[in-house]
């Protein structure tokens, strides 16, 4: 009778297990990564003599993509060039540098390294933060 009782005991419990596990949610899927160039070709882009590069990977269809693209014009100088490269007419681009989402935005000096990169618009401190981190300060040559 023992027994029985044991391994009833051990039924509910085993239940009871099986329940709360088919109850439990599960894992949120992994969230997609998208892909920042480590490099770029500056001759694919304007002024390539120039020391740095913002490229701002937009698209028409994309609503963040103006506001990206002014926080990022926000930069432009002698020094740095800041360039859209829309899907619909630069597309060769956007699939040279396996840009999936838009806006994108990279940081690129003078060779083509690329030293920052957002995907999504950034926060205008975080993406001017970041230029202001990469240049030198001082005088040009000092």
């Amino acid at each position: 009778m023992e027994r029985l009782l044991i391994a009833g005991i051990l039924v509910i419990v085993a239940v009871a297990v099986a329940w709360v596990l088919r109850r439990r949610r599960p894992a949120p899927p992994t969230q997609p990564r998208w892909p920042v160039p480590g490099q770029v070709d500056r001759g694919d882009f304007d002024r390539p003599e120039a020391p740095w590069l913002v490229a701002v990977f937009t698209s028409s269809t994309c609503r963040s993509c103006e506001e990206a693209l002014d926080k990022a014009a926000a930069l432009a100088s002698e020094q740095v060039v800041v360039q859209d490269v829309p899907f619909q007419t630069r597309k060769d681009l956007h699939r040279r540098y396996s840009i999936e989402a838009a806006p994108t935005i990279v940081v690129a000096d003078q060779e083509g390294v690329v030293q920052a990169g957002f995907v999504g618009p950034p926060a205008a401190a975080e993406l001017w933060g970041a230029m202001a981190d990469l240049r030198p300060t001082g005088p040009p040559g000092g």
